[in-house]
């Protein structure tokens, strides 16, 4: 590409070629990811403040809701984003304005978890699919063979938006909305499928996987910063205890295990063919979502110690064990299973995740889940070391493909 068509102000929206060499997250997909910082701390912090206050079935359901609200959107961008973008002005612009709707959503993660109202949240979900659906306008006007699928993705979004702003101001009886989340986040997810049914869009698995990577640490981050503030408050509530050393200690056990457990494998491999890309893809949810809830969990262990909140020793410690439970089997499902690891490697991922839960019975939970942890990634770096894994390389990933 030449100096003169790099710093043209307005390109064709031509498709990338999903084979480009050194293909990286650019600076704009990463202060894209930074708004979602917000979203996603908002959300743990609500859920944090809900299992505190051991209202478990509320706070779990309205962070499920606010989450895939989240995930999705950020979703919708980052496909389109390794498929089409061409950085031009037009572009950066659309780009901005999905930006705008992810802190207009931010601000409605509030008062979505305490109320269910989630008027400022649509608003702001709207907000980001409009941007997104002016980017795949332009796609389809380029035409060609993607112009299609682009023009599918748009209507389907299109369709999906008009049904969530109904869900705002159609009447219906106290408590049922749920039913129309029930419809309308299937039709999201059907959405992709029906529009990639006969030509897909020419995504670069590297790329993805390095987005989802990104995304990873980002949600680990944010857990990082919750657990670290409550630390912080427990500390200058009472000082050190044994109980506070061990979730000092845990803490980071955990999350640095987290950490080395999802990046044990490459993921690009995982990624080289639609079907497998809606599995690895969709397969993320329970991924990100778990993350999320780790963090939140360890922030209502650090406050446990100080004697706040209205939860039971065992109901904290179950809190965290089911989150890293879930962790480990989505990791183990979506990352590390498609290598074809050594039977003795799966039971060390079940074994942990059931471990994990029990741990809540023992006297400081986070400390015993997080030495688990340990012990897994340790057992993991032996089994990389001994040739247990059957790493994904072009001839694998395309069997695999086939299957």
């Amino acid at each position: 590409m030449s100096e003169q068509d790099a710093f043209r102000w307005i390109k064709p929206m031509i498709p990338r070629d999903p084979h480009e060499g050194e293909r990286a997250a650019t600076t704009l997909e990463l202060l894209f990811d930074l708004c979602f910082v917000v979203a996603i701390a908002l959300a743990a912090r609500e859920l944090h403040h809900s299992f505190m206050e051991a209202h478990f079935g509320q706070g779990v359901l309205s962070f499920v809701l606010v989450f895939f609200a989240i995930w999705w959107a950020w979703m919708g961008f980052t496909w389109f984003a390794s498929a089409f973008d061409n950085n031009d002005t037009p572009y950066r612009i659309a780009v901005l304005i999905q930006m705008v709707g992810v802190l207009v959503l931010a601000a409605g993660v509030p008062t979505a978890s305490h109320t269910d109202d989630f008027t400022v949240m649509t608003y702001g979900y709207a907000i980001m699919r409009v941007g997104l659906v002016a980017l795949l306008v332009r796609a389809a006007k380029v035409g060609g063979k993607f112009a299609g699928t682009a023009l599918k993705f748009a209507i389907g979004i299109v369709i999906c938006q008009i049904g969530w702003i109904s869900l705002l101001y159609i009447p219906l009886p106290e408590g049922s909305r749920i039913i129309g989340w029930g419809v309308l986040v299937p039709a999201e997810l059907a959405v992709p499928v029906w529009a990639t049914r006969k030509v897909a869009l020419p995504f670069h698995p590297h790329h993805i996987a390095e987005r989802y990577g990104l995304l990873t640490i980002i949600v680990v981050g944010e857990s990082v910063l919750a657990a670290t503030l409550a630390i912080q408050a427990a500390l200058e509530a009472g000082g050190i205890g044994v109980s506070l050393g061990c979730v000092i200690i845990g803490a980071p056990l955990i999350m640095f295990s987290m950490w080395w457990l999802y990046f044990l494998m490459p993921s690009a491999g995982l990624v080289t063919t639609t079907k497998r890309a809606f599995t690895w893809g969709y397969g993320h949810l329970p991924i990100f979502m778990s993350a999320a809830t780790v963090g939140a969990s360890l922030a209502i262990a650090a406050d446990h110690t100080s004697g706040s909140g209205h939860a039971s020793d065992v109901a904290v410690g179950l809190v965290l064990g089911v989150s890293v439970a879930v962790f480990l089997l989505s990791v183990w499902v979506v990352q590390i299973l498609p290598h074809r690891p050594a039977s003795i490697l799966s039971g060390a991922f079940l074994v942990t995740a059931l471990a994990a839960i029990l741990a809540a019975w023992t006297p400081w939970p986070t400390l015993a889940i997080g030495l688990l942890l340990a012990l897994l990634v340790a057992s993991a770096v032996l089994a990389t070391q001994r040739g247990w894994f059957k790493t994904l390389g072009p001839q694998t990933a395309e069997t695999l493909a086939s299957q």
